[in-house]
């Protein structure tokens, strides 16, 4: 795939109807011969539109008017191309716990949590956000999940968490204002919702801090798993991670963790993880591949939006 038509991908699959400012930039880069050169001088983990949109929004660029983003872009390269090269997009939406959260209720309680790609780890948190699933609602406080599920019923009890720990390359911290401050840069400009649930979601993970490990997800995590009390039920989990990393790691990775003890929860997208025939997706959109222990199970969407259920 062409680096124009990854941009022009993203805007179709995943911005077309949830962020018009992003799928018009989408397309404007890739129908930009110069920005396509440009961007192809950095690594092509560092090539993502969302990476570039974040890394433009964090630095004042112009986002609004696809001209004024192009001509920004080509004023500012060498910032931009510094940033692009010392920033990941750690994206860390606390809705994507809506999707997981059927699948982490059913497992044996209580659960030992420990998340690859942790970000900043307020997906480690599912026992302490509130939930919407049409008509149905769980829990209590903020920030309330809104997620759109069809094909099953939503769980009557949130799961108990005992223990919960982090592993990433570059962990991020809520309680500092830089961190969060990317972590807001990395939501799409028209959210305003997920803006306020990223800031509810902060709160509620510095109120207790979980262990955050800077680490490799197949070196470290044999010894991060080992710290998991062993009156618990340990869950790795990871979502919209793998695609960042080689397919020999991936496969690495998927060969250590189904030798851990506990369960692996997987919320990826289909052509990095799943194996094997699945039934057609909803629509033409972008989706993940929710799975336990490498069993596919639901189609979801990018931050937890909308969840059908196939297992």
């Amino acid at each position: 795939m062409t680096t124009a038509d990854r941009y022009a991908e993203f805007a179709a699959r995943e911005t077309h109807g949830i962020s018009p400012t992003y799928e018009r930039l989408s397309y404007a880069v890739a129908a930009d011969a110069e920005l396509l050169a440009l961007i192809g001088t950095v690594p092509p983990d560092k090539q993502q539109p969302n990476l570039l949109f974040a890394v433009a929004r964090s630095l004042g660029g112009p986002v609004q008017d696809p001209d004024a983003f192009r001509a920004w872009i080509r004023a500012h390269w060498t910032a931009i191309e510094s940033r692009l090269r010392t920033r990941a997009t750690q994206t860390n939406e606390a809705g994507r716990c809506a999707v997981l959260l059927p699948v982490l209720a059913a497992l044996p309680q209580p659960l030992a949590l420990l998340e690859v790609g942790a970000s900043a780890g307020l997906c480690l948190y599912p026992d302490r956000y509130a939930y919407r699933y049409g008509p149905h609602t769980l829990g209590v406080g903020t920030p309330v999940l809104e997620c759109a599920a069809t094909g099953l019923v939503p769980p009557a009890a949130l799961p108990r968490v005992v223990w919960r720990a982090g592993l990433d390359l570059n962990p991020l911290d809520v309680t500092d204002p830089e961190d969060l401050a990317w972590l807001d840069a990395l939501i799409w400009p028209e959210h305003g919702h997920r803006r306020a649930r990223l800031r509810e979601a902060a709160a509620v993970v510095a109120a207790d801090p979980p262990l955050l490990v800077r680490g490799d997800l197949v070196d470290d995590l044999p010894a991060l798993a080992a710290q998991a009390p062993a009156d618990a039920t340990l869950v790795v989990l990871h979502t919209s991670v793998l695609y960042q990393v080689p397919p020999p790691r991936r496969a690495a990775f998927a060969e250590l963790v189904t030798a851990l003890p506990g369960h692996w929860v997987a919320n990826e997208a289909a052509e990095v993880l799943a194996d094997g025939p699945l039934p057609a997706p909803p629509d033409d959109a972008l989706y993940n591949v929710l799975s336990l222990d490498g069993k596919p199970l639901a189609w979801t969407r990018s931050h937890g939006q909308a969840l059908t259920w196939f297992g």
